[in-house]
């Protein structure tokens, strides 16, 4: 269409009205079609000018941000200043303050009570080979994010029949303790009666109905752990900054490690991008790790220390805490993420358990390298979700 547009303005002195006429009407046409196609898309549009002031939105990009772009053009107003979100506009005036047209981010906002997952993408306006403005597109990806929530829910679940069958051996000695334990109170019992119901002692009974008490709490814990390790994770997932929360929690606990006599170096990357997790389960994970470090040190040693490093490799955040502890052989690691498995005396051996299982809710993965006398080695690896999106679109 531009190429004949532009054929016919050279001679457009010759045409016949009727030709004008004819040629209006298949610019407007044309241009209907184009505006329509812009607002059937299901993916935002801003266009900005140099300026980076708004020039052209469509309704999808009007709903997700909630204001009205015809008084927001009209009074000239910068991009970041019409959208309510601090992250989303921050991003866009940094861009503009760094020259940056072409470039993506992913962001999470709160929409109708519902958090929604958004991958804004800049790339340059060109007109006539000059760049003219920005043009921003803003692809809601939130059922994307759900279904490989979903996906990972499915995959911990499959694992259900050897949880099952670790629960029935758990359940079995407090059973058998308890069958015992009665079976000695029928017998007391029916001898009081052939006795002219003479009963033993108090302290005789209570001996006994007191283990099958602490015997019925020890069923109770077995059961309530075993639905907390085969229930799905309730993650609440949003973009944040994992080197903040990793931070916080160190300084938390830093108090009771220096009581320990244990040293505690934090190596955290700089520029870290948000990634796609829930805070509260990810100061969870990093507890679990700095409680099991702090396990692995026996009070003879001197020289204790926890290392706490993160990276960004190949578009994954990594994360490791490391140890100079007691560590542990092949077999105990291959073992150490299964469930009520423990190398502690008083352990539930969930924790490990409920790291794995929050790692993989945020589609991440936690590897453990350690050796006898050595030390241990967590690390986590977790996918950058923009990098991720970046580069499935140089993809297509």
């Amino acid at each position: 269409m531009k190429d004949f547009v532009d054929k016919v303005s050279q001679k457009i002195s010759k045409l016949s009205d009727e030709q004008v006429e004819m040629l209006f009407a298949s610019i407007s046409e044309e241009n209907e079609t184009l505006y329509s196609i812009i607002e059937s898309l299901n993916a935002g549009l801003f266009i900005l000018d140099n300026d980076w002031c708004l020039k052209k939105c469509n309704k999808t990009a009007e709903r997700i941000f909630q204001f009205n772009s015809s008084q927001i053009i009209n009074n000239n107003e910068k991009i970041w200043d019409c959208i309510e979100d601090n992250e989303i506009s921050s991003f866009l005036k940094k861009c503009f303050e760094e020259g940056k047209s072409n470039t993506s981010s992913q962001f999470s906002i709160s929409y109708h009570e519902k958090i929604l997952f958004l991958n804004i993408m800049l790339q340059p306006l060109v007109m006539n080979k000059n760049v003219e403005g920005i043009i921003v597109l803003i692809n809601d990806v939130t059922s994307r994010q759900q279904q490989e929530i979903l996906t990972n829910r499915m995959n911990n679940l499959s694992s259900l029949t050897n949880l099952a069958a670790s629960v029935a051996h758990e359940i079995k000695n407090p059973l058998g303790a308890i069958s015992i334990h009665i079976q000695l109170l029928q017998k007391a019992i029916e001898k009081a009666r052939r006795n002219e119901n003479i009963l033993p002692d108090k302290k005789f009974i209570e001996n006994y109905i007191d283990v099958v008490n602490e015997e019925i709490n020890n069923l109770n814990t077995i059961v309530m752990d075993f639905l907390f390790a085969v229930r799905p994770v309730q993650a609440r997932m949003e973009l944040a900054n994992p080197n903040e929360i990793l931070q916080k929690t160190i300084d938390f606990f830093m108090p009771e490690f220096e009581s320990n006599g244990i040293s505690v170096t934090s190596k955290l990357c700089n520029d870290c991008p948000l990634i796609l997790l829930d805070t509260k389960l990810f100061k969870e994970v990093i507890v679990n790790l700095l409680k099991n470090s702090q396990a692995a040190f026996t009070e003879q040693k001197n020289d204790k220390e926890i290392i706490v490093k993160s990276a960004i490799v190949k578009e994954n955040f990594v994360l490791s805490v490391a140890d100079n502890g007691c560590g542990m052989d092949e077999k105990t690691c291959q073992k150490i993420f299964e469930p009520y498995y423990t190398t502690k005396a008083n352990g539930t051996g969930l924790g490990l358990t409920t790291v794995y299982k929050i790692i993989k809710e945020f589609n991440g993965d936690i590897s453990v390298n350690s050796k006898p006398g050595m030390g241990t080695i967590f690390t986590i690896t977790i996918p950058v979700p923009q990098n991720k999106l970046m580069l499935l679109s140089n993809k297509k």
